[in-house]
């Protein structure tokens, strides 16, 4: 991945990405230095994997509605057109997007990553990804942020899982279009393997990076101990030698 030496030098815009773009995804690429979100950014009517990109967000966010923040210019904010089959569970897809997040930054950093139930991306315990699936006039918009250039101090202090940066864990300033153009490449290969089978096709790649296994945790305020994500997609937890399997809900863990 290439080293930055200026933090002038960087841009995503679109004579920087489209040279770089591999697969078929990223076909319109829909670039603006600053919007409120990348997910309300793209038309439903556009073709499926098209991809918005900003520099700056006024009002990105995460599940549950949290804000996303990040200076300008110092981290991958992107949303992506999906048109899935009929009867397949959106709540998958942000372990998809997940998937194609980790396998990207670990080829950045040469470090693993862990994937947080149901869409954070991990490494040494920092989040330094998170993804978002929400339906919108009948499409799947998938949005992805990625810290890359943040230093310690541009994070937010007060967020409920850790934050990092690929800056702070190695100490390497990247330009961010050929990190945009592999991840784009490895959500389209994710996506497309989902899509021809189910999660379960993606689980020796999901398996072995499940953050929470073994965790002691709290699901919706209910305390359990996690097992693993099983091969629907779901978490399974133990409360009170009870197991159960859960699709979907809010999860605070002991840190």
């Amino acid at each position: 991945m290439a080293a930055l030496e200026t933090p002038q030098a960087d841009s995503i815009a679109p004579a920087a990405v489209e040279p770089l773009l591999r697969g078929g995804f990223g076909r319109p690429y829909v670039y603006s230095e600053r919007c409120d979100s990348t997910q309300t950014h793209l038309d439903p009517g556009l073709d499926e994997g098209a991809v918005a990109a900003c520099d700056e967000q006024t009002e990105g966010r995460g599940r549950l509605g949290r804000r996303w923040i990040a200076p300008a210019g110092s981290a991958i904010l992107l949303s992506v057109l999906l048109r899935p089959p009929a009867g397949r569970r959106v709540a998958e897809l942000s372990l998809v997007g997940g998937i194609a997040t980790a396998l990207t930054v670990e080829r950045a950093l040469g470090l693993s990553s862990q994937i947080k139930w149901p869409n954070d991306v991990m490494v040494n315990r920092g989040k330094v990804a998170g993804v978002l699936a929400e339906t919108r006039e009948g499409v799947v918009i998938l949005g992805v942020g990625l810290n890359v250039n943040q230093g310690r101090e541009e994070l937010p202090a007060d967020a409920p899982v850790p934050p990092a940066s690929l800056r702070t864990i190695d100490g390497v300033r990247r330009m961010r279009a050929p990190l945009l153009a592999d991840l784009v490449l490895e959500v389209e290969r994710a996506y497309k393997v989902w899509g021809a089978g189910e999660i379960a096709a993606l689980f020796e790649e999901l398996g072995p990076r499940d953050f929470l296994r073994n965790r002691r945790i709290w699901v919706d305020g209910e305390a359990g101990q996690a097992v693993a994500i099983d091969r629907s997609g779901r978490l399974e937890v133990n409360v009170g030698g009870e197991q159960r399997f859960v699709e979907s809900g809010e999860v605070r863990y002991e840190r």
